[in-house]
């Protein structure tokens, strides 16, 4: 049964599911499903299949399924930036690209002080114009979702692009960043620390950073949610600042104030989440081995 899918924390989270949507698997046949992201002109969603170095994309007029890009560099998180384009993060590409209107691919940035990237892995863009992405070692850790290679900066940070080119540092203080949001009035900025694979004492949190008046950089940050199954990944923020988050058990949604909603629950571990469709009131579900989706009684903030 439909509310089977639902694990209810709080009364607040009734008002945004519609208890009797299924969930609708899309495809199925990953090995490690990842950064969905929804073209509204086309009406389509692509994702990564990391492992198997491509791209997918999903048609929502008649629902087939088809290869986008293969090889893809092995691509992980994608958004969509304020001209409708595809901004990606690339693993074995060890840098972060733009797919122009002609189809030509730009590089916007692949290192950081005269050092590679380690591995760009979830990627936002903010109202300016400004991209904001993290930079974890997974796509260099081995050669399954990229090329084992060694770290050339010295850790795992969060990195902005101005939109004049620049590349600056803006977090250095977490072990793994990995998902990352604005909150709606792009106020803070929040991101995953999936720390825990590589350092056990680390806690599975999102933590949220204060934009500085400058809108270019940040005040200190300070964990905010911790995550009771699996780790947080990726997760997005809906038009009423509720975080619907990626993790071990299906999605989790949080209140602004962080308080746990309530979950939709999955039989699968969850990588990533993104909101789409004509009305952006379906969640798209990347979890392991599927894509998924689920109507929701909300709507996806509206910067990506």
């Amino acid at each position: 049964m439909p509310a089977e899918y639902y694990d209810i924390r709080d009364e607040r989270f009734r008002r945004l599911i519609h208890v009797n949507a299924r969930i609708d698997t899309l495809w199925s046949g990953g090995r490690w499903t990842e950064g969905p992201a929804y073209f509204a002109a086309g009406r389509y969603l692509i994702w990564s299949d990391i492992p198997n170095d491509r791209i997918l994309r999903w048609d929502e007029m008649n629902g087939q399924v088809a290869v986008f890009e293969q090889p893809c560099r092995n691509q992980n998180g994608h958004t969509v930036d304020l001209q409708g384009r595809m901004i990606a993060c690339e693993h074995r590409g060890r840098c972060v690209s733009r797919y122009e209107i002609d189809g030509t691919r730009t590089i916007l940035a692949d290192s950081y002080a005269g050092k590679r990237l380690n591995s760009p892995n979830d990627v936002v863009v903010k109202s300016d114009g400004s991209i904001w992405f993290t930079d974890p070692s997974y796509g260099i850790d081995s050669d399954y979702e990229g090329d084992a290679a060694p770290m050339e900066q010295d850790g795992r940070h969060v990195y902005r692009i101005d939109p004049a080119g620049t590349v600056s540092r803006v977090i250095d203080d977490m072990k793994q960043p990995n998902g990352l949001a604005f909150s709606t009035d792009e106020s803070v900025l929040f991101v995953a620390d999936t720390g825990r694979t590589h350092f056990p004492g680390c806690k599975p949190k999102i933590r949220r950073y204060p934009l500085a008046a400058d809108g270019r950089s940040l005040g200190e940050g300070q964990d905010f949610i911790v995550c009771d199954t699996g780790l947080f990944d990726g997760f997005r923020v809906d038009a009423h600042g509720n975080i619907w988050s990626s993790a071990g058990d299906g999605v989790h949604c949080y209140a602004p104030d962080g308080t746990l909603l309530g979950k939709i629950l999955l039989d699968e571990v969850v990588a990533n989440v993104c909101f789409g469709g004509p009305k952006r009131n379906r969640l798209f579900i990347c979890a392991t081995t599927t894509l998924r989706a689920i109507y929701v009684n909300t709507r996806g903030a509206p910067v990506a």
